[in-house]
């Protein structure tokens, strides 16, 4: 049965869902996104559009985007207009009180996942991220706390209906992953992943310790752009270190019987990409140099934030103990963002992949 809704409280959110659908409306910018939209309508419509299989694709996407944007806003706003009439119909009908409460939820839910668009003014926000966790000093317990790590970013993948293509995983000495990189596909998905970049620190009673002892673990999640061949990212090849290995799956998967497997390591900047999921060695050595020109742009990317953060006096330490989350499991159980002090009190449902809220009260604290 649906809870009945706290009607002193009605007033209150109407009025902030107003508020928010105003400010979104001067973002959006509706007259711009529909001439946009219809800009779009006449270069799909133009003879030859599939001829260039890559370019129509890309702007078959651009379309549905704005497409969709400009439909859920004025669908959110239609339905606002209905809940003056609700809320009086509510305070004295029981039922129209149960529906006016999942009426509001929706609409402050779709609402707030609309409102992701004004969070994201990066030049590589939109597009898709390359992710990878790696394990950290602590043995098998940070081996183990990389893959709970993984399939917590797995998890909320498909909670927000992310592609995921695993590029490469290297398997802990007794249990765990020593690294897993993996390409996340999907709108806004750099924009929203990026927020995760950094050192994960896990406190538990070890699984692995028969002293039943409580450890603690490690994990560092690295975050970059996926940038196509027009961006210029000069490599010189003389730079680069590649070394061939021979590939396996996680937990007595398939072995390759040749060194398919490609490190690629750039020696200038000390950054290694790997990738072992690619049918051929050729393969995977053309997917490797693909991220790592994105890593690339993302260490200048850091650098020109850094820089500018020099600028403004704000100097932010960026060491490997420099934790930006902890998830506690004894002898209590919280997970605490340190960056933004958000924190959740159910450790296993943020680690099912229920992060949202870390991610978007970081993100609230970055904009602008």
């Amino acid at each position: 049965m649906a809870e009945a809704v706290n009607t002193d409280s009605v007033p209150s959110r109407i009025a902030s869902i107003r508020e928010n659908l105003t400010l979104l409306g001067e973002y959006l910018d509706l007259n711009e996104l529909g001439r946009e939209v219809e800009r779009l309508e006449n270069e799909m419509q133009q003879p030859g559009f599939w001829d260039d299989q890559e370019k129509a694709a890309a702007v078959s996407a651009e379309h549905a985007r704005a497409q969709r944007k400009l439909e859920d806003f004025l669908s959110l706003r239609s339905e606002a207009e209905d809940l003056d009439d609700m809320a009086e119909m509510a305070e004295s009908d029981e039922e129209m009180a149960a529906e006016l409460s999942g009426q509001l939820e929706s609409i402050e839910g779709r609402l707030e996942a609309l409102e992701e668009a004004r969070l994201f003014s990066g030049e590589y926000d939109t597009g898709d991220a390359l992710v990878g966790v790696h394990a950290g000093a602590g043995g098998t317990d940070s081996q183990d706390w990389a893959e709970i790590l993984l399939r917590m970013y797995l998890r909320w993948a498909e909670r927000r209906g992310f592609k995921v293509e695993m590029k490469e995983a290297s398997e802990g000495d007794e249990a765990g992953l020593k690294s897993a990189t993996f390409l996340l596909k999907g709108e806004n998905a750099y924009g929203l992943v990026a927020a995760e970049r950094g050192v994960h620190r896990l406190v538990r009673i070890s699984p692995f310790d028969s002293s039943a002892r409580r450890h603690t673990s490690f994990a560092q999640v690295d975050v970059a752009p996926v940038v196509d061949e027009t961006v210029d990212v000069d490599i010189d090849e003389s730079d680069l270190r590649i070394d061939t290995y021979r590939a396996s799956g996680a937990g007595g998967q398939h072995v390759n019987k040749t060194d398919s497997a490609v490190r690629i390591t750039h020696e200038p900047t000390g950054v290694v990409v790997q990738c072992q999921n690619e049918r051929s060695q050729t393969q995977n050595k053309a997917v490797a140099m693909g991220m790592l020109r994105s890593k690339l742009i993302e260490l200048e990317e850091r650098k020109r934030t850094e820089a500018v953060n020099v600028e403004r006096g704000e100097v932010k330490d960026v060491a490997w103990g420099s934790q930006i989350r902890s998830y506690v499991m004894h002898p209590y159980t919280m997970v605490k963002d340190h960056r933004t002090e958000y924190e959740v009190g159910d450790t296993q449902r943020v680690l099912d992949g229920d992060i949202d809220g870390f991610i978007r009260e970081y993100l609230n604290r970055t904009v602008g």
